[in-house]
């Protein structure tokens, strides 16, 4: 598998205060990572810098070789790197399947005067209702497609909030705690649909999770920080029992 995504030597300082220090990890394509640590310890803002809500003060950040360490999010976003936060905002009042739709990148059909000619818009407004479908089938939502999303339950919500970045065409998802306020019964099943995207579709995950009891059983590798400092990578095995991690993380 090859590298989609490198960070090479980030810092992000607040004042004085470096949040991000010096971090370089890798992530192959196709591969689902977690990002581990306490509170504060830079988690949240190594995600921001690598989705371009922040910029980082030193080091590069590379999407397909490509340099994005200073690109604007909604750039980044087009590139196929794409997050999601920890609480899910769909429109309430819309469908499962119309949140899935007004995720779309383009949508000829929303031009004033391509509208008018129905003939160049609805060929992709179709294809685009068949790719929403298949999306939905594969995060398990399917039977949920025409139901208002305010009805949806907590884990259903987080399933959408996946799919809306994969209409947007997401190829890499940093999801931020996709299991966090979730019912436990749920937790594995949202994870098993992370599983399914990766195998059907070759989606490339770093999450960030403080549910390790669950997130760890899904990782094919995790990185553990702790005070905006790498600590640790490895497998889970490796990483949750490193007694680095065991002091700053589990605080014992």
């Amino acid at each position: 598998m090859s590298e989609i995504l490198r960070i090479e030597n980030v810092r992000k300082y607040f004042g004085r205060f470096a949040a991000v220090d010096d971090i370089s990890i890798g992530l192959k394509e196709g591969g689902i990572y977690l990002l581990v640590g306490p509170n504060g310890c830079g988690k949240s803002t190594l995600t921001n810098c690598i989705s371009g809500l922040f910029h980082p003060e030193e080091g590069h950040i590379y999407y397909r070789d490509e340099d994005i360490t200073q690109e604007e999010m909604y750039k980044i976003s087009r590139r196929g790197l794409v997050r999601t936060f920890q609480i899910a905002s769909p429109f309430l009042r819309l469908t499962t399947l119309e949140n899935m739709l007004v995720a779309l990148p383009d949508n000829a059909g929303e031009n004033l005067f391509k509208s008018l000619a129905k003939p160049t818009w609805i060929d992709s407004e179709m294809s685009a209702v068949r790719r929403a479908s298949e999306l939905l089938r594969v995060l398990g939502l399917k039977h949920v497609w025409n139901k208002p999303a305010n009805t949806l339950s907590g884990g259903e919500l987080k399933l959408l909030e996946i799919g809306r970045t994969l209409m947007s065409g997401a190829e890499t998802i940093l999801l931020d705690e996709p299991v966090g306020s979730i019912d436990p019964k749920l937790c594995h099943q949202i994870f098993n649909h992370v599983l399914k995207l990766r195998d059907e579709l070759g989606i490339t995950f770093l999450v960030i999770e403080h549910r390790l009891e669950v997130a760890a059983q899904y990782a094919d590798h995790v990185f553990a920080m702790d005070r905006g400092k790498l600590v640790v990578e490895g497998t889970a095995e490796e990483v949750f029992e490193d007694p680095r991690v065991i002091e700053a993380y589990l605080g014992e």
